[in-house]
């Protein structure tokens, strides 16, 4: 299993483009891709479970990945959490 933290920095938090980016580019890959931020959890492909989590600037999401793909989703997602909500 592949893990990663980010910590929200865009002043509008995680919400529906960067959830969008973030659900498209999970659902290119096989492995089981879980978001955790505070005491919810999402699924990573799934939009509104994703925006679900209520997450705004300073949070910290916890990203847990774990499949035949982790290591290629997992830089994937870092890439688009730094781009998106950097």
């Amino acid at each position: 299993m592949k893990e990663f933290k980010f910590v929200i920095k865009d002043k509008n938090g995680l919400h529906a483009r960067p959830a969008g980016t973030i659900t498209s580019v999970a659902k290119t890959f096989s492995s089981k891709i879980n978001v955790i931020c505070g005491e919810k959890q999402a699924d990573a492909k799934r939009l509104l479970s994703l925006m679900s989590l209520g997450a705004v600037v300073g949070k910290e999401l916890h990203f847990e990945i774990s499949g035949e793909d982790e290591d290629k989703a997992s830089e994937a997602l870092e890439k688009v959490c730094k781009e998106k909500l950097g």
